[in-house]
């Protein structure tokens, strides 16, 4: 990879996120009241087997977070385009525009055209793709068998790998237990290990076949179809997930602190700080979430119009703009964990152990960091989870609506909003709304089979009744 290394505000964000994710992890690794639910939940079948599905996500936003501009040869850039890591690793996808839509897998148009034969005569056909299909010399009859060949290639690619990975765990697990290879496998196997590897593997397994059968299958054809500029749909829902993954991380960061500073502050302090407290957020939620938001994309809008040269490239135009959606929707979103916060806040500071400590002179703040928050850290974690799935919809509906991401930028909601015209044509397009949907549901799925999970894992009465 040559070029300059570009670093958007929100790739910045996003590994910063991912560094205090790590510095959390080491943390409760270290205080058994933390340790203790994630390991509930690490041993959860349903919470190992979403987490493998959540990696596989994150693994493909991570890699499209690290942008470059692409070099010219020399040791500088070639120009203002911006791409990333994952563009270069699937180049084909990218460079492979069609002439208008066609169906998945297909190799000729979806509409038909006037084509000029060699002889001079001209028929209404429908025109062969330049790259679906391009390898075949008669589609008819070899697209079927060719199909099938590359569905068999992918399918072993992703066993193979899916074997590897096996028995590098299992050799992994047998030097730390302290075992021979055969009893562990055999553990393994029969789920009789403390964690469910055996979920894991399946799960790893399925993905990776998904993985190598769909990359195969690609690297042909279209898999998801083209739209109506010639695009690739697979490609544009791949590139979706950084999006969707943005905005449900970073609103948290942006919202947390806000909601956990003034719930329990509201909570323990009670009097005038409550009454502030309570009237800045029941203001804030008699605003229509969707009028502030298009009010502080439209300002967004105007500035970035009048500043035009601040702005190397349509990524940076469009990222700021990204940016700015996280920050709304986290100013908008911050209050039903702060009410929650308070209420819990306002019954801790009654319990015997805090009011022990007050009659001792110990300080609010002390109280607070020491008490209050290591009770509510649940409620956080919980509540943080559960927000994610909502606010990946959440930007399908604002992006529909186009007050969401910028219109250049690839996300779910953009493919939804395209399909709007796509889904009164005749013949009927159906596969962008299809894609986007299909991704967005496997990722809204898993998150909300993980929070159920964590919830039972932190729930101080179901850890008690255990």
């Amino acid at each position: 990879m040559s070029g300059e290394l570009v670093v958007l505000w929100t790739d910045a964000l996003i590994f910063l996120l991912l560094v205090v994710a790590v510095g959390f992890g080491v943390y409760a690794a270290g205080r058994p009241h933390l340790r203790g639910p994630w390991g509930a939940v690490v041993r959860s079948r349903v919470g190992m087997g979403t987490l493998v599905v959540l990696a596989f996500y994150v693994a493909v936003g991570l890699l499209d977070s690290i942008h470059f501009q692409p070099g010219d040869g020399n040791g500088g850039p070639a120009g203002a385009e911006v791409v990333s890591l994952f563009d270069t690793l699937v180049g084909g996808l990218r460079a492979r525009q069609e002439k208008s839509y066609s169906a998945p897998l297909a190799t000729r148009l979806y509409t038909k055209e006037n084509i000029e034969l060699p002889d001079g005569r001209t028929v209404r056909d429908y025109p062969r793709l330049r790259y679906g299909g391009a390898h075949l010399q008669d589609p008819e009859s070899e697209r079927l068998p060719d199909l099938l060949r590359l569905s068999a290639v992918g399918i072993v690619k992703g066993l193979v790998v899916s074997l590897v990975v096996a028995n590098v765990l299992i050799m992994l697990l047998a030097g730390r237990n302290r075992s021979d290879y055969g009893s562990q496998a055999r553990q393994l196997l029969r789920g009789r290990t403390g964690i469910p590897w055996r979920v894991a593997l399946g799960m790893t397994t399925l993905m990776l076949v998904l993985v190598f059968w769909s990359a195969e299958l690609a690297a042909k054809y279209h898999l998801l179809g083209t739209d109506k500029v010639g695009e690739d749909v697979f490609y544009q829902a791949l590139k979706s997930i950084r999006t969707g993954l943005v905005i449900g991380t970073l609103t948290t960061l942006v919202m947390l602190p806000a909601a956990i500073l003034l719930g329990i502050m509201a909570g323990y302090f009670r009097g005038w700080v409550d009454d502030l407290i309570q009237y800045t957020y029941t203001t804030l939620n008699s605003i229509p979430g969707v009028l502030l938001i298009a009010a502080a994309i439209l300002m967004l809008q105007i500035y970035m119009s009048n500043h035009a040269d601040e702005f190397n490239s349509l990524v940076e135009r469009a990222d700021l703009r990204l940016l700015f959606l996280c920050i709304i929707l986290g100013v908008t979103s911050w209050t039903g964990l702060c009410r929650l916060l308070r209420g819990e806040a306002l019954k801790l500071r009654e319990v015997d152990y805090v009011q022990a400590a007050t009659a001792l002179g110990v300080g609010h703040m002390t109280i607070i960091t020491r008490h209050i928050l290591p009770n509510v850290l649940h409620i956080v974690l919980i509540s943080v989870v559960l927000d994610f799935s909502g606010l990946v919809l959440a930007e399908a509906v604002l992006s529909y609506v186009n007050i969401g991401v910028d219109p250049t930028m690839n996300s779910w909601g953009n493919m939804i909003n395209s399909a709007r015209l796509e889904m009164a044509r005749e013949p009927i397009v159906w596969w962008s709304l299809a894609a986007a949907m299909i991704f967005m549901f496997v990722l809204v799925l898993a998150a909300n089979l993980l929070s159920d999970v964590v919830q039972d894992a932190f729930n101080p009465r179901l850890r008690n009744r255990r």
